[in-house]
């Protein structure tokens, strides 16, 4: 500003500066917000693992792919957790960066602040100083009825022109050190989006990170599942609560009150072994049905 003792310029940078500041809070709130979004999730995957049945009666391989899938649900709850703790230390980072970006500019401020009350008090002494000056044809008067007046004219005259070279030399130190707040502040403004930028794009980072890590935990689940096979729990289950292997015999008539009750009756010849049953038909999808995963025809449901 073309206005000495304006400082409009210089409010609009503190102005912005303090924008600045705000929005690393605001990102900091966001940070610890999901924090606690993350470990209350991650919490609750664990509760659910470990408290809710999941098919506890199942046998042999399908048993131990929902074992398998219980754990990585437990994994992906810890995972969570682990990310909570992560954007908590990310939270208390900007915070300190913001604090001491906050510390290093109040100096600033502080010595701004200083300059501009001097420069102001000294550009009130000089227009109070040229207030003292007569006019010119008040001069004149003077000079002409009293010799004396022109001797306090001067010395009127040379105290004005002391504060004018005063407050030049403070507007040449005020107009260096406004240069130097202002190169400060604008190194500080680059400092803290290129910080701002990075963290967030850290952010982003860290949950593709999670993303990537609970997808290796589900591919265990699914590993597990290729090896799940319908016909070894069927025969796993056959073996474990067989009763034999001979059906019971037929059941015969026999007439006790027949004259020839005695006669041996004619049974069946002996029984024959039970044949063991075909071959199991493959799951199929209903209509509208995901595909069924299987180990040759795998498909990511």
């Amino acid at each position: 500003s073309t206005d000495l003792t304006s400082t409009v310029g210089y409010d609009s940078i503190i102005q912005h500066l303090n924008d600045g500041r705000k929005s690393c809070k605001e990102f900091e709130d966001f940070l610890k917000e999901r924090a606690i979004i993350e470990e209350k999730y991650g919490k609750e995957l664990i509760n659910l693992s470990k408290k809710k049945p999941c098919g506890q009666t199942e046998l042999n391989t399908l048993k131990r792919s929902l074992d398998v899938f219980k754990q990585q649900i437990d994994n992906v709850g810890q995972g969570h957790i682990q990310l909570a703790q992560t954007l908590r230390e990310e939270a208390k980072k900007m915070e300190d960066f913001r604090e001491k970006q906050k510390l290093h500019r109040k100096k600033i401020e502080l010595i701004m602040e200083a300059i501009h009350k001097n420069r102001n008090l000294q550009y009130k002494k000089t227009m109070e100083a040229l207030l003292h000056l007569p006019s010119l044809s008040r001069y004149w008067q003077l000079f002409l009825k009293l010799a004396q007046t022109k001797s306090a004219l001067e010395d009127t005259d040379r105290s004005y022109q002391q504060s004018v070279t005063t407050l030049e030399k403070i507007r040449e130190e005020w107009q260096n050190e406004h240069i130097k707040a202002c190169e400060f502040f604008e190194t500080q403004e680059c400092e803290r989006i290129n910080y701002f930028r990075n963290a967030l794009w850290l952010h982003v980072n860290q949950l593709s990170l999670g993303c990537v890590q609970n997808d290796e935990k589900y591919e265990e689940i699914r590993k597990s599942l290729e090896m799940c096979s319908i016909e070894k729990d069927v025969d796993f289950f056959v073996n474990l609560r067989k009763t034999g292997s001979l059906a019971p015999a037929p059941v015969v008539y026999e007439n006790y009150y027949n004259a020839q009750r005695n006669v041996t009756p004619v049974r069946s010849p002996a029984p024959v072994p039970i044949s063991r049953r075909g071959p199991l038909p493959t799951p199929t999808s209903a209509p509208g049905e995901p595909d069924y995963a299987t180990v040759d025809g795998y498909s990511l449901v």
